[in-house]
C-alpha cells in the first residue's frame, strides 16, 4: 500500500516537514499548526480560482506584494 503525501525535499536539513496523519515526534504545537493549514488551504484555492491570485500581470516582488494584497481586499469585500 503506498501513501501518496506530496513532495518532501531532498535531503533538505534546514527544515522540518511534519505531514498529517504523523504520529511521532508531534506536539501540541505543531497539531495547532497542522490544523491552522488545513483550515487556510481551502481560502487559499478560492482566492486563486475567483479572486486573481494564480496569476499575477504586475513586475517584481512588489508586484507580486500587490497582487496578493489586491486578491485578499477583494476576498474580504466578497465575505461582506
Amino acid at each position: 500500500m503506498a501513501l501518496w503525501r506530496g513532495y518532501r525535499g531532498h535531503g533538505e536539513t534546514r527544515l522540518q516537514v511534519f505531514m498529517s496523519g504523523q504520529h511521532r515526534g508531534v506536539t501540541k504545537s505543531i497539531k495547532h499548526w497542522i490544523k491552522r493549514r488545513s483550515a487556510i488551504e481551502p481560502v487559499i484555492g478560492h482566492m486563486k480560482q475567483s479572486h486573481g491570485l494564480a496569476t499575477s500581470r504586475l513586475k517584481g516582488k512588489v508586484g507580486d506584494q500587490i497582487n496578493a494584497l489586491s486578491a485578499a481586499i477583494g476576498y474580504n469585500f466578497a465575505l461582506l
